[in-house]
């Protein structure tokens, strides 16, 4: 029998963007997960037209735009991709009507969609040290890590939710899509209601960090929030980061007290002492233990939950929430290559998202070699034996799928036997 691991232990070369109209036909033809990927869209056919309406948009190379697509079968979806070889493949909602014939007399009108977040690094630019913009690392994912576990939590105690597929934006975030039933028959409403309700970050304004506001007590999602973030704290955002270590960091945590007197004898006693973010941080929260011990009730009662609020400002999720209020929101498709990067979209289990590393995301190069090293290294075993495995599992790309197939898995075990039904409802006269 062939081996499947020895192939991908390879060192990542470094990507050339200026290949990828080379490389994108052969990676659509061997190794995107065309079935697996119309069983999703398809949810077992348990909907009447819940494929044939959906809008897939496709961004061919030098940028041309082209939306409004839709496919009766996977054949047909599949033969297109492989034809046009997409950029960029991004999903949309299901319609009343096929997107193909927007252009006819009936207002076309979204009618489902999943549930979907998107989380991006760059939102946390104000607070990271390690990167910038485009740019991240293991360091800086911990913020990563961090938001896929409060929300996976959140939407499956608050609201029930099962089926939530987390996936690597390529490059530098994160895409949450929640495909159970419910979740995607939701209107604008609830999107937003359920966009706000996950949203405890209040904006910042310039230069100053997003802030938390707990009133009288913590609500028990923010209370969960902050028993996964809390102990997480000092060592993304005091050790790895050392935000308060600057100047500018000690201006934003000064900013998340609001009485100026405060922030005065706060700032002479950051003067006073060790200027590193754990001494900092020691500093701010023993003058705040000292307001409580003093029994000036009146001033310390807005500042009761100072130090949680200062904790869950600075690692609390930053959702791109108009992405989740949007009905008909485009969002990439998993298993796309990014175009600057040529990483792939890959899933990854959110259980242990701790352990996901961005920097090591195979890009297309490093598939394809794996593919060729493979076949090269089992062509002695026969031409026979090494043909029945299929390419995606000589690639690394291999976990990312099991993780794709056992999301389906679980999915299509709620509507077992619903498209039978469907069928002989089609066929009464």
């Amino acid at each position: 029998m062939p081996e499947l691991e020895d192939s991908t232990a390879k060192t990542k070369s470094k990507f050339d963007p200026n290949i990828l109209p080379d490389l994108l036909p052969l990676y659509y033809k061997r190794l995107f997960p065309h079935k697996q990927f119309y069983r999703w869209m398809s949810y077992g056919r348990s909907e009447s037209s819940g494929f044939s309406n959906r809008e897939f948009s496709f961004t061919l190379q030098h940028d041309v735009y082209v939306r409004y697509q839709s496919f009766e079968t996977q054949q047909e979806l599949e033969r297109e991709i492989c034809l046009r070889v997409p950029f960029k493949i991004d999903i949309g909602a299901v319609y009343n009507i096929r997107p193909k014939d927007h252009r006819g007399g009936i207002a076309m009108q979204p009618m489902q969609r999943e549930l979907v977040f998107d989380i991006d690094m760059t939102d946390y630019d104000d607070i990271r040290t390690c990167c910038n913009e485009a740019n991240v690392c293991q360091l800086c994912w911990k913020f990563m890590s961090i938001a896929c576990r409060v929300l996976d939590e959140a939407l499956r105690e608050d609201f029930g939710y099962e089926h939530l597929l987390w996936v690597f934006s390529g490059r530098r975030g994160i895409h949450c899509w929640v495909s159970d039933k419910s979740a995607r028959h939701l209107d604008t409403a609830g999107r937003s209601a359920i966009a706000q309700y996950l949203n405890v970050l209040i904006s910042g304004g310039e230069g100053t960090a997003s802030r938390v506001i707990i009133h009288d007590e913590m609500h028990h999602s923010v209370k969960r929030a902050y028993r996964v973030v809390a102990p997480l704290f000092e060592e993304i955002c005091l050790v790895d980061q050392n935000i308060f270590g600057k100047p500018e960091g000690v201006k934003k945590l000064l900013a998340l007290v609001q009485d100026s007197t405060m922030r005065t004898e706060l700032e002479k006693r950051f003067k006073a002492g060790p200027s590193d973010s754990k001494s900092v941080w020691k500093e701010f929260v023993a003058y705040f233990e000292e307001l409580r011990m003093s029994g000036n009730i009146n001033r310390y009662r807005r500042y009761k939950f100072i130090v949680e609020e200062v904790i869950l400002a600075f690692t609390y999720p930053r959702l791109d929430i108009n992405v989740t209020k949007g009905f008909n929101h485009l969002l990439k498709s998993p298993f796309c290559v990014h175009p600057k990067t040529g990483k792939v979209c890959v899933p990854f289990n959110p259980n242990i998202a701790s352990k996901f590393d961005p920097t090591d995301v195979p890009t297309i190069t490093d598939l394809l070699q794996e593919v060729n090293a493979f076949d090269e290294k089992n062509t002695v075993e026969g031409e026979e034996n090494r043909s029945k495995i299929k390419d995606y599992k000589k690639t690394s790309m291999f976990k990312g799928t099991v993780i794709f197939e056992e999301f389906l898995r679980k999915l299509e075990q709620t509507f077992k036997g619903k498209a039978a039904a469907l069928s002989d409802m089609k066929m009464e006269f």
